[in-house]
């Protein structure tokens, strides 16, 4: 484990995989959503978490469950150092970005599956990737920093994010959920360590 848990954790941090056999290992846990974040997380999607999706596609409004907001944030450890920039770093920015959006939209179905709201961030745009509605931005690294206790510096007008052990060699995404958190964790533990 590369992070320590924070007071929002449910589940620890472990390294997973989506298909078994593969080397396109992601870096993910559970949190409750801190109150820093919640701010944040309203902003971007404002009430459109509180729409459930129905089996036929539409979606309802319930009430009557205990449901809280989560979210589960991934890190991938990336071949090159993200702050260079060349063809080759864009090339593998591409490939994180194929590794998430796979696993992201995976995880979403699943959760949208049990009758739950379930969104992940597009980590190019910062801009919700199936609430097509919002149009506001999430800061992947301000999400690390509060929900990991990861560290940020100013490289010009951009923020770099380190991981504790890669550095800036981190591909950094999260996913949403309104659920209820023992559903969030069965759906994660039930992907295979790497």
């Amino acid at each position: 484990m590369t992070s320590n848990p924070t007071a929002s954790t449910i589940v620890p941090t472990r390294m997973l995989v989506q298909e078994p056999g593969t080397n396109d290992g992601l870096e993910c846990s559970v949190h409750n959503l801190p109150k820093p974040l919640l701010r944040e997380f309203r902003h971007v999607f404002q009430d459109e978490y509180l729409k459930r999706p129905n089996a036929d596609g539409g979606t309802q409004f319930n009430s009557t469950e205990a449901l809280e907001l989560i979210a589960i944030p991934t890190n991938q450890r990336a071949r090159e150092d993200l702050v260079a920039i060349g063809d080759h770093i864009e090339q593998e920015k591409d490939r994180l970005l194929n590794v998430f959006i796979a696993f992201g939209r995976d995880i979403c179905e699943n959760i949208r599956a049990k009758g739950y709201w379930a969104d992940f961030i597009d980590p190019c745009s910062g801009l919700p990737m199936i609430t097509q509605s919002c149009n506001k931005v999430y800061s992947e690294v301000d999400g690390m920093e509060c929900l990991l206790n990861f560290k940020s510096y100013n490289a010009g007008f951009c923020k770099i994010l380190t991981h504790p052990v890669w550095g800036s060699a981190v591909y950094p995404a999260t996913i949403f959920a309104h659920c209820p958190a023992n559903v969030a964790a069965e759906i994660l533990n039930a992907y295979p360590s790497c």
